[in-house]
Parts: structure tokens; sequence; C-alpha cells
């Protein structure tokens, strides 16, 4: 297992060597952000990246995310274009000696939350998506703040964005993905990196736009589609976990007993009754899922591929990124590396 720890580049409040004091790291987790989307990220701005992280004495081989231009989702006649920027993109991060790319292929939005700010018992603040907010909401229309998601997209844009998206349901976008797929992996072979897909977040439907990397058998078609190593996952506990439907103890040991995660979001959630869900402390008493346990399985089948500790609360007045302040993820990544390290010494003593 190589840890590894969410940096946004120089304009991050946490700084490099604030994480570079975190027991045990090993690798920065980072992207070029000032590309949009379906661009070629130049050879400067990743060499910069590069030499930043390798300065402050971490190692960048992990890239979360190059972003698939929404043509591509949509299958539209441009898509061979940003698919050819996409497969040099890797070819230059091949090059700078990346060995894993985070993407997804989630329609418009990213992670999707209805509160960055929601105050748990103890007085921290962390993420949460309430069902009865998000069923008042309307994306087109504006009638609603949703974090993250304003400075985004223009209303035009979304408009636009909605009503090409009418016309692509499910298997539509299973077959756009496996376009991209098709093309891709090919290239990130050569390349020398593993392709790790991130699971829809949360892993339903929104706002009557589809959503297909849900749950395990919508992994395995996945997998299926370019059956190489190269086409592998990245496992979000939190987001696949975040679905009462999800056995994310039966995902973790299926896929990581075939060898195809190469990456490892780990996070906790506490579910609500109603199908929504908070963000908690990693701790596996904190939320419903049993991280120990979890972790037990990696180890079990040698799980070698990146770890980071995902999305952590806000606490002991920090402000910032919400979901990516340096306290808690880093008493996460200290809670991960103390199972390993007693994983470890379990089994040779």
């Amino acid at each position: 297992m190589k840890l590894s720890f969410r940096w946004y580049g120089q304009d991050d409040p946490v700084r490099l060597e604030y994480i570079r004091q975190i027991p045990n790291m090993h690798s920065i987790v980072s992207a070029v952000y000032d590309v949009p989307a379906g661009d070629v990220w130049s050879r400067e701005s990743i060499a910069t990246l590069r030499s930043n992280i390798e300065n402050a004495g971490l190692v960048f081989d992990v890239v979360e995310s190059v972003p698939v231009h929404e043509d591509i989702k949509l299958g539209l006649p441009t898509r061979d274009r940003y698919i050819e920027n996409y497969c040099e993109t890797l070819k230059r991060l091949g090059e700078a000696g990346v060995r894993c790319v985070c993407y997804n292929f989630m329609p418009v939005f990213d992670w999707t939350r209805t509160q960055l700010d929601h105050r748990l018992a103890d007085g921290s603040t962390a993420l949460a998506y309430y069902r009865d907010q998000v069923e008042k909401m309307n994306p087109v229309t504006g009638e609603f703040s949703l974090p993250g998601w304003d400075a985004s997209y223009r209303k035009e844009d979304l408009e636009l964005l909605f009503s090409r998206y009418a016309r692509v349901d499910e298997e539509q976008l299973w077959e756009n993905l496996t376009y991209f797929l098709k093309a891709v992996i090919p290239a990130a072979e050569r390349a020398g990196v593993n392709m790790a897909i991130h699971p829809d977040d949360p892993p339903w439907g929104i706002f009557g736009l589809p959503r297909i990397v849900t749950g395990k058998e919508s992994l395995e078609r996945l997998l299926r589609i370019v059956d190489r190593p190269a086409n592998g996952l990245t496992i979000c506990t939190g987001s696949l976990g975040s679905s009462a439907q999800n056995d994310i103890y039966d995902i973790v040991e299926t896929f990581s007993a075939q060898k195809r995660i190469h990456f490892m979001h780990m996070r906790n959630v506490r579910l609500l009754k109603d199908g929504s869900f908070e963000e908690s402390a990693h701790f596996s008493a904190c939320g419903s899922l049993d991280m120990v346990r979890i972790m037990k399985i990696l180890h079990k089948n040698h799980f070698d591929g990146y770890m980071r500790p995902d999305h952590g609360r806000m606490i002991w007045g920090e402000t910032g990124r919400p979901g990516y302040g340096l306290y808690d993820r880093a008493m996460g990544a200290s809670y991960l590396t103390g199972i390993w390290e007693a994983l470890e010494k379990t089994e040779t003593d």
C-alpha cells in the first residue's frame, strides 16, 4: 500500500511541507488545474507540478483527475479530437513518471452534496447529502444554490447540456464509455499508466442524468469492456458505501483479489434511513462502514496500489476547501497507517 494525499496545487492552503510531515506519506495526488477539459496538458505544466512535489520530498505518480470532456460522454462527432488529446496527455504523464490516473464518467457534475458545512455532534463540520433537499432543486432554472456547482457552469451552459443529455440514456452512456475505453486503454498501456475510474458519487441518477458506475455489477461490466490490467478501478468507500444496496466489503474483496483496484479512496459515511448520508471521521464507530474490515480484505489480497484518506471533516477551527482540510485527513492517514502496520506485524508474528 502506498499512502497518498490530495493536493490542489500552489493555491491550496494545505502546504506540501505539512503533508510531508504525515507519517508514512509517499505520494501526492494532484493535477494541472488551469487547463480546460479536453485540452492537452503542457509538458512544462506537468514538469513544474512534479518539481514542486519532489522538492518537498514526496512523489508525483498519481493524477486525479484528467477530466473527460462532455462531448465524449455525449458521443458527439467532436469526441475523437478530445480523445486524441486525452491520449496525448496520458503519454506526457507517463513520461513524467505518473503511474495511475483517476477519472470519472459522471455527466455534467462531479460529486454532489447538499451541504458542505453540516455540523456534527462533536462540533466539527462535514459534507452531507440530503434527499429531501435534492428533490426541491432544479439545476436548469437555477432556483437553488448547490455547493460546488454555481461556479462551474453558466445557466445557458446547463440548459444546453441538459437538453443534450435528454437524448442519452444509460445504455447510450455505456456505449460512449466503451468507445472511450477502447481508444484510451491502449494509449495508457503504451504510457505505462493504469486508468482507475472513480464510481459515481452518489451512486444513483440525479436530476434525470444517467449514472452508470454505481455498484459491483457495473464495475464488472466496465472491466469486461477492455479486459486488461490498465483498465482498472478507484474504489471509493464513501461513494459506493453511501448506497445501502452496495456490499462494500464484497466489492473490495472481489476486485482486490482480481488485482484491478489501482487506487483506494478511504472514508466513512453515516447512512440515514431515507437514503441520505453524512460524511464522518474515518474511525469505524463514527460512521456506517467498518474501515478495519476493509483494510483487512485489502491486506489479505496483497493490495499494493495507492490509497488516500478521502474527504475529511473541518476540525479545530480550520478553514479552507470543505472536505480537504489538513487536520482531519492527516488523522485519517495516520489511522489507516496504524491499521496497516498492525496487520503487517500480526502476519509476521
